[in-house]
């Protein structure tokens, strides 16, 4: 039952990522969640892990995360809305 909350919140984060930076649109469901994933990651490991925890993951660190990940991979894919 984890993963799935895992997954949820993982999805969330990613589309608040792209709501952000204005890639929402071009993200489909599954990209969501891999940009929540991996974008709380790489938030935890560089920002700790304070904020509010939901599913084990800090929210604050892992939307900025998030954020990050969006803002550089659009820069190299290059795809403009």
């Amino acid at each position: 039952m984890h993963w799935i909350w895992v997954m949820i919140v993982g999805a969330i984060i990613g589309a608040i990522a792209g709501a952000i930076t204005n890639r929402g649109k071009s993200m489909g469901c599954i990209t969501n969640i891999i940009a929540g994933l991996i974008g709380s990651s790489i938030g935890q490991a560089l920002l700790g892990s304070w904020g509010p925890h939901l599913a084990g993951m800090a929210l604050v660190p892992s939307i900025l995360g998030a954020v990050i990940l969006v803002a550089v991979v659009s820069f190299f894919v290059g795809k403009s809305n």
